[in-house]
């Protein structure tokens, strides 16, 4: 395993880390063997949030007496010092640990991160933990790229979260900044959301971006942690055939498509809104027509019961055009 200083915080961490969403759809049983299969292979940095349900909590299970051999790294939606003090409690405690080595200020707005530095914002209680020794560090995860070259300016942020992969390349100035400026840059999105299937293609790419500290892959079982190990350490060059494909997928995707990062939700209809463009993306880039009409159909909310109030797109972090899009889901399946 290859390990890089992750900016000015000076920890060392392996170049493949753990991204902790998708261990909320099994249990913390089959968390603590992937962790533990990891923990092996070297694989020592973890990736969670308050607001990924109980991965928290199934995370502190599984690193029962091995948390010091991993650098763990959480985040919160809170923007007020109270709100960021009681989420740090609430953190240590599902972690079931007495210090957390990143906490982060999970997906701000310009006007959050206003919040954040003014009197009684979060930055206080971070600041207060952080000379508490209950954090190591702070950083700072985005989607859009004017608030990434916002961000890289302030001087109290030591990493900074931004997705990154095969389709999504706009930040790769500000990434290169933030080597520059020493400050850690963590991958996200590494497949786009899911929307990349070829997840060995995807960190390949990635991992020959030498300004990535670290990329973290959501994976839940022993399976899509050795592909991804084996991803992220193939040193050989990216061939031809493999550039191609990145190529058709950049034409097949473009930029306007669902992440399924589901901070839309929820839908004042009741439609699943990601699953609505997963079942699109069946049917156009997957060749599954009759496979996605039947899950599609037999779904209780449509796109066609979208009552075009908007809400979801004052929440969508890549400002995409919802209502507009579940249009064309309704055209193309007929509800």
């Amino acid at each position: 395993m290859e390990y890089r200083i992750l900016g000015k915080t000076g920890l060392k961490i392996s170049h493949l880390g753990f991204g902790g969403i998708p261990i909320q759809r099994i249990d913390a049983e089959g968390t603590k063997t992937v962790i533990r299969h990891l923990h092996e292979k070297g694989v020592n940095y973890i990736d969670t949030a308050r607001g990924y349900t109980v991965s928290e909590e199934y995370l502190g299970y599984a690193l029962e007496g091995i948390r010091q051999d991993f650098i763990l790294a959480t985040k919160s939606m809170a923007r007020t010092r109270e709100a960021m003090a009681a989420d740090i409690e609430t953190s240590l405690k599902n972690l079931r640990t007495d210090y957390i080595d990143l906490y982060q200020i999970h997906n701000p707005s310009a006007a959050d991160i206003e919040q954040v530095q003014a009197p009684g914002g979060a930055l206080e209680a971070l600041m207060e933990a952080k000379a508490a020794g209950k954090i190591g560090h702070i950083g700072i995860t985005l989607h859009p790229v004017d608030l990434f070259a916002t961000a890289i300016e302030l001087p109290w942020v030591e990493t900074i979260m931004f997705p990154y992969n095969i389709v999504e390349t706009q930040a790769e100035e500000m990434i290169r900044a933030c080597r520059e400026k020493n400050i850690g840059f963590i991958a996200m999105k590494p497949l786009a959301g899911g929307a990349i299937d070829d997840a060995t293609l995807a960190l390949r790419f990635i991992a020959k971006n030498n300004n990535v500290s670290v990329v973290i892959p959501g994976m839940a079982t022993i399976a899509e942690a050795d592909q991804n190990f084996a991803a992220v350490n193939d040193e050989a060059p990216l061939t031809a055939a493999e550039q191609e494909k990145i190529v058709a997928i950049r034409d097949s995707l473009g930029t306007q498509f669902c992440r399924r990062c589901n901070y839309c939700a929820p839908c004042s209809a009741g439609i699943s809104i990601y699953s609505m463009f997963l079942m699109q993306g069946y049917h156009d880039r997957y060749d599954l027509q009759e496979w996605a009409k039947a899950r599609y159909h037999a779904m209780p909310k449509k796109a066609g019961d979208c009552i075009d109030c908007g809400v979801c797109e004052t929440r969508c972090p890549y400002n995409l055009p919802i209502r507009q899009m579940l249009k064309k889901v309704r055209d193309l399946f007929g509800e």
